[in-house]
């Protein structure tokens, strides 16, 4: 799961393909997160995807655990974040569904920011 989140950020920051087909090579057309509470949708998802590009940070995924069974996934996670020179860090509880393929299909996701060591 680390493996694609890196993947699909690194896509979104490598050129200039359009944001939607990026998505969608990593979501299903129908995908809903629930990200603490907030409703988002491929839409939504889209979106979110201008103020990476725009930003540019560089990222990585610590994963502290994980479990799969079928096609549901969980895990707990941070994700380190270097955004104009501002370490950030989100833990992340991630319950996930995805397809055969490895496209997500829905996802729950509850975070926190804490601070970064140093």
């Amino acid at each position: 799961m680390g493996a694609r989140l890196h993947h699909l950020h690194r896509r979104l920051l490598a050129g200039n393909e359009d944001a939607a087909l990026i998505v969608d090579r990593y979501h299903t057309a129908d995908v809903v997160q629930f990200a603490d509470g907030n409703r988002i949708d491929r839409d939504k998802l889209i979106a979110h995807t201008r103020p990476v590009r725009k930003n540019r940070p560089s990222s990585r995924i610590e994963v502290h655990e994980a479990l799969a069974d079928g096609d549901h996934i969980a895990a707990r996670y941070t994700l380190h974040v270097r955004n104009r020179n501002k370490d950030l860090a989100i833990e992340v509880c991630f319950f996930g569904q995805f397809t055969p393929h490895g496209r997500m299909r829905r996802a729950n996701l509850l975070t926190r920011t804490v601070r970064e060591a140093g």
